[in-house]
């Protein structure tokens, strides 16, 4: 059983930062890629931020300059700096990874979410 467990979400001033923190635990063999979605009401759920073994990273443009991803392989955490934060990043923010867990099984796996709010 794989657990995610994610947290530093809020409410921030435009113009604000935030990092959000996602924990992974159990079973987990090795983790080749992590990162991090999000989901506004009445819009798909987008991703913000990747990262992969080699520690190489993308983003979308609506994001790139202003998040950062990182990852502590020793704590199986991924983290996400979010910087000059805009109302439209509003959004439930949910962490993934996608790990090789017993038996050498290739899963994917979400956190809960945790809701960032930007507004004055």
């Amino acid at each position: 059983q794989v657990q995610l467990v994610e947290s530093g979400g809020g409410l921030v001033q435009p113009g604000g930062s935030l990092r959000l923190s996602c924990a992974a635990s159990g079973s987990i063999f090795s983790i080749y890629a992590m990162g991090w979605y999000r989901q506004a009401p009445g819009k798909e759920r987008e991703l913000v931020a990747g990262i992969i073994g080699g520690g190489s990273t993308k983003y979308p443009d609506s994001v790139k300059g202003r998040f950062t991803i990182s990852r502590d392989n020793a704590k199986n955490t991924v983290y996400l700096q979010m910087s000059s934060l805009k109302p439209e990043d509003t959004a439930a923010y949910y962490c993934n990874i996608k790990a090789i867990v017993g038996g050498g099984q290739h899963n994917d796996y979400w956190g809960q979410g945790t809701q960032v709010t930007v507004s004055s």
